[in-house]
């Protein structure tokens, strides 16, 4: 064993022995150091930015494809978002507590009482790209659903993340609790990555959040159970029907309010039928905005200084202000288009007619559905559940966005009076 695979397998051991400790935490307790760990956020933010400006200075040396607008925008860090990262833990202080939750209840013939009670899932691994915040987000809802979890996050934020990381950790052994409940994983070697995915006797679960080739990484590589947080191919659907002036407002929203995260709009199908009144005027919008349009032929005709999409630009998540555009001849089109191109993100339809939209909402198995709204709104918090670890593109045990109960289980509980089985 390698003195790195050593370190990685010491990190994973300590967590499994913080996670015996959460469990006994009070709600109480956990709550307030959720609160004292947002105060030490807004005390130490200088120090955090100045973190942050070295990761921000790093990207001078990588290549201009990889150097995006939308991987600096993710990157770097404010005092507005210093402020989002401190709200976020008050936030998730605020909801009720799943652990210990009694789902249902209910009595068996021969007297059994039987329950199914919410428990944590243990250790929970976290590999990230980009986004120091999620590091916060992530220690704040493992923290209140009982979890230890471990943080590895990409080498372009390693600096951000270790200095938020270690304010989180002073702050539990401030209190007199384990800092191991968090850990950040220190280097930057993937190597290290690889080890971590091997912890099968210590880390219950992984949750990989980035694009394409870390989903196809971890799918070959670890052999702990994994919930993708895949890549955001999400789709707007104009239908013939639709409310010209709503659906201008939803389409602009969807692309051009944050290009750079996953729930923004990738794909917009038109239906040919409305397409001549809708696509001239949208497409104007969207490029004085500085949103490129890569469209099929009918799009290209609409608008000018369209450029000819390409067969790869059906699966394309861009991040960045493209937009690829097709018109469909049928509702039936549309739908085949995105059960044919999408990544069971986010799909919304924008429509006056109830049947057309009841069959969209119906037959698609997204993760979120919507109809006559943006698809930005594929959020925890914009649909009630506070913060969330990511949007899981994976059916399993959690589909869409991983909130505090997303990251419990149940067991059952069986209360007896001498029953024995016949």
């Amino acid at each position: 064993m390698t003195k790195l695979e050593k370190q990685i397998e010491a990190i994973a051991r300590r967590a499994r022995l913080a996670s015996s400790v959460v469990t006994k935490l009070s709600t109480g307790l956990k709550d307030r150091l959720l609160g004292e760990m947002a105060d030490a956020l807004l005390n130490r933010e200088r120090e955090i930015l100045r973190e942050n400006r070295r990761d921000i200075d790093g990207t001078e040396k990588l290549s201009a494809a990889t150097r995006r607008a939308s991987l600096i925008d993710r990157l770097t860090l404010n005092g507005k978002r210093v402020r989002e990262m401190a709200d976020g833990l008050r936030a998730v202080a605020a909801l009720p507590d799943p652990v210990g939750q009694v789902v249902r209840s209910w009595e068996r013939p021969n007297g059994l009482q039987v329950s199914r009670v919410r428990i944590p899932l243990g250790v929970i691994g976290i590999i990230y790209e980009s986004r120091p915040n999620v590091t916060v987000d992530a220690a704040g809802l493992c923290l209140k659903s009982g979890n230890a979890v471990i943080l590895r996050g990409g080498s372009e934020a390693i600096h951000s993340n270790l200095i938020l990381g270690k304010i989180l950790r002073e702050t539990l052994k401030k209190n007199g609790v384990s800092p191991d409940l968090v850990q950040v994983v220190d280097t930057i070697d993937r190597k290290g990555m690889e080890s971590l995915v091997r912890q099968t006797r210590y880390v219950d679960l992984m949750i990989p959040r980035g694009g394409e080739s870390l989903m196809k990484w971890m799918e070959e590589h670890s052999r702990i159970p994994v919930i993708k947080h895949d890549k955001g191919v999400c789709h707007l659907f104009v239908d013939e029907s639709a409310d010209i002036p709503m659906a201008e407002r939803i389409a602009f929203n969807a692309k051009v309010q944050r290009p750079g995260v996953c729930n923004a709009m990738e794909t917009l199908l038109v239906h040919e039928k409305i397409a001549p009144a809708f696509l001239p005027k949208m497409i104007r919008r969207f490029q004085e905005a500085g949103v490129e349009i890569r469209g099929d032929p009918a799009t290209c005709r609409l608008g000018e200084g369209v450029k000819k999409a390409k067969e790869s630009d059906w699966p394309a998540e861009y991040l960045d202000l493209v937009l690829a555009v097709r018109v469909v001849p049928t509702r039936e089109a549309a739908i085949r288009h995105i059960q044919k191109y999408g990544s069971l993100h986010t799909e919304s339809i924008v429509t006056e007619d109830r049947g057309s939209a009841e069959e969209f909402l119906n037959r698609l198995d997204s993760s979120v559905v919507l109809w006559n709204a943006s698809t930005r709104f594929n959020d925890g918090g914009q649909l009630g559940l506070g913060a969330e670890i990511g949007i899981s593109t994976t059916k399993m045990h959690a589909f869409g966005p991983m909130g505090l109960e997303e990251l419990t289980t149940t067991k059952f509980v069986v209360r007896g009076s001498g029953q024995v089985r016949e």
